[in-house]
């Protein structure tokens, strides 16, 4: 990507996250080393054998208030996903100054909005509450208020944006590949610009207890809750659900210099693959996240030696944390020692479908903010993951070229994004 033209620049950012609402929100406990994590209470846990999840606060400091986006009326037609999609999406445009002026505009303005499941909590509520003969008719908005894609929709329709309209629904993937969809619009010339990233809200008895079942899922320390997610560590016993949003404007570097937008990084880069290997679980030699992130670097046309941090997609898992880390020693060799890596899931649990665009912010913040977020209860790494220069417990500060954001998800699916200054 060499003339304007097909440069991509980040122009605006939104979130709704664990560890509260807005951007500003994030960073700042992303450098005070804040904690999202908190207690199930009953009705979210049920008989789950899960007891913490990362929760969007409700109350507090950075508390997410959903009638500061929605009226009551519109909040019931929509799953919890839906809201947070649209929190994210108002916060980025409005970031980025950027609204359709007319016809011409709105047709070259794209959306793309992933969620690994969608709104898995409507569907688990109406199922009981019919079953229990609680509910005896659903809504004509039933059908509407689930479907993975009516994020992006209700975005679309919500600011008028008329341009390529899509939903990745590539598990925990999907964030990451939403928005090398929206780079791929934007460089064949679908669009000028585009909102793009992921939602997520599917914390529901059933969803933990299938992944329980499934042996990802940690069940949490009830006495400590910030301390049940320990990616990289050797006492990690799998990942910590979270929910929320992350939203990025991308559009055209010569588009958003024209027009005199704030910059805050350039999309230099993406890369995708499949493991081809097994339905949950990577191959040990993570040959296939290597693959993602050598072609997000070819693509960039970077060194090794520009990506100064990686935001790993380590959800806590005792295979998937070192597979990754397998690939990045293999992708940076000799030199990895100096490439400072670490989830940021320790402080938000893993948000799915959102993880990719949440972590593609967290990673855009580290590169403008000059910190490296770390990795929480990062107490003792594990053998199998040691080469990079991991983060622990606490940010640190750091002068960065580029950054890498990794995200993977079930059935095999690989995304590797870059982002630099500009």
């Amino acid at each position: 990507m060499n003339s304007t033209e097909q440069r991509i620049a980040v122009t605006g950012m939104g979130m709704v996250t664990p560890l509260g609402d807005g951007v500003g929100a994030n960073a700042r406990a992303l450098e005070e080393g804040g904690s999202g994590l908190g207690l199930l209470d009953d009705r979210r846990r049920g008989n789950a054998p899960v007891h913490v999840a990362g929760l969007v606060p409700e109350e507090g400091a950075g508390a997410f208030l959903a009638d500061s986006y929605l009226d009551k009326r519109a909040q019931r037609r929509m799953d919890r996903f839906i809201h947070f999609a649209i929190a994210a999406a108002d916060q980025a445009l409005a970031d980025a100054g950027w609204k359709p002026a007319d016809e011409g505009e709105a047709v070259r303005t794209g959306t793309f909005i992933a969620s690994g499941i969608g709104g898995f909590p409507a569907i688990a509520d109406a199922c009981r509450g019919l079953e229990a003969g609680r509910i005896r008719r659903l809504s004509p908005f039933f059908i509407p208020s689930f479907l993975a894609n009516l994020a992006a929709g209700q975005v679309s329709i919500r600011h008028n944006l008329k341009g390529p309209l899509q939903t990745a629904v590539t598990a925990c993937a999907a964030g990451a590949q939403a928005i090398a969809d929206a780079a791929k619009a934007i460089f064949l010339g679908d669009c000028d610009v585009a909102v793009a990233g992921g939602a997520e809200a599917c914390i529901d008895p059933v969803s933990l207890s299938g992944f329980a079942a499934a042996g990802a899922i940690a069940a949490g320390d009830t006495e400590n809750p910030a301390c049940s997610s320990r990616p990289f560590d050797i006492e990690r016993k799998g990942f910590v659900m979270g929910e929320g949003a992350g939203i990025l404007v991308l559009e055209r570097l010569d588009h958003a210099r024209r027009r005199g937008a704030r910059i805050y990084a350039e999309l230099a880069g993406f890369g995708e693959s499949a493991d081809a290997h097994h339905v949950t679980a990577p191959p040990e030699s993570g040959e296939g996240a290597f693959r993602a992130m050598a072609a997000a670097l070819k693509r960039a046309g970077l060194k090794r030696e520009d990506i100064g941090y990686i935001n790993a997609h380590a959800t806590a898992t005792k295979v998937g944390d070192a597979a990754e880390v397998a690939a990045v020693r293999r992708l940076f060799g000799a030199d990895v020692a100096r490439v400072a890596i670490s989830s940021t899931k320790s402080a938000t649990g893993h948000l799915l479908g959102a993880a990719g665009a949440v972590e593609a912010i967290y990673a855009i913040l580290a590169l403008c903010r000059g910190f490296l977020p770390p990795t929480l209860n990062l107490e003792n790494v594990d053998e199998s993951c040691r080469g990079p220069l991991h983060v622990p417990v606490a940010a640190s500060a750091a002068r960065l070229k580029a950054v890498m954001s990794n995200a993977f998800g079930f059935g095999g699916v690989n995304a590797s994004l870059i982002f630099s200054r500009c």
